[in-house]
């Protein structure tokens, strides 16, 4: 191995180790990470260079957030071919605030873009960002499509509806009807929510679950966080009541996939 390569490696080490330091002290100045928290940041800090100080990831609720800055930082150190940002005007409402946009990532030129979608409206976004609905969807779509792109499993906090410490306690367990399992708080669970859709709607299960993997940003549905799952549901209520022919053509563009996975 040449000897300029040697200390390239060496000081690339070297910048990662003191990397993996700061975050770890600053991180625990901050929050008081456990034990556990700590080898998370270590290896998000190994695979991806993320930085607390520059406010790269947050903790909150005892979970590890990246931010938007944190993922564009990332991708110009990938060296990112560029990013194209489509607004969905035909699950769009500006008189309600809602918002839905495509965010398709070019790792190369000539590449396969990586695609993420972002919706937002007054219900699911912090009131800290109320009347900016459109920017947030924005940087929704666009955060989906660098996690997809980079292999990064966690949430971004643009993400969230609201921030976890701001959220109210849950209440008191509801009365139900029987007909839906109730989530702890009188509301049927997600995954109840999104059945009900999908067979209100007459939409194909796996073709759904595919698509809703896809705006998620994630492997699989499974894999996707609580509030990804709502911001999914949300995005297709709306949608299919606004244009349901125009909602089942998404879904449809995932039948090659689900034919391989079968």
């Amino acid at each position: 191995m040449p000897f300029q390569n040697k200390k390239r490696i060496l000081r690339s080490r070297s910048y990662l180790s003191s990397l993996i330091s700061k975050n770890t002290r600053l991180a625990r100045k901050s929050w008081g990470i456990t034990m556990e928290q700590g080898n998370a940041l270590k290896a998000l800090t190994d695979q991806f260079q993320l930085s607390v100080a520059l406010g790269d990831l947050i903790l909150l609720d005892g979970n590890w957030y990246v931010t938007h800055a944190g993922l564009l930082r990332l991708a110009e150190r990938r060296h990112c071919a560029g990013i194209r940002v489509q607004q969905m005007c035909q699950f769009c409402d500006p008189a309600a605030g809602r918002w839905v946009f495509k965010a398709t990532l070019y790792k190369r030129r000539r590449s396969q873009g990586f695609v993420g979608f972002g919706d937002a409206d007054p219900s699911n976004v912090s009131s800290l960002v109320r009347g900016a609905e459109m920017r947030v969807a924005e940087t929704r779509a666009v955060n989906r499509a660098l996690r997809k792109a980079y292999g990064i499993g966690l949430c971004s906090v643009e993400e969230l509806g609201a921030f976890p410490n701001a959220r109210p306690s849950p209440a008191s367990p509801l009365p139900t009807n029987g007909s839906h399992p109730s989530s702890g708080n009188g509301q049927p669970r997600l995954r109840d929510q999104l059945c009900l859709l999908i067979r209100q709607y007459n939409l194909d299960a796996n073709l759904v679950k595919a698509y809703a993997a896809d705006f998620c940003g994630t492997e699989t549905l499974r894999g996707a966080s609580r509030e990804l799952v709502e911001s999914f549901i949300t995005h297709l209520s709306a949608a299919a009541k606004e244009n349901r022919d125009a909602l089942v053509c998404k879904p449809n563009s995932y039948s090659q996939q689900v034919e391989a996975r079968s």
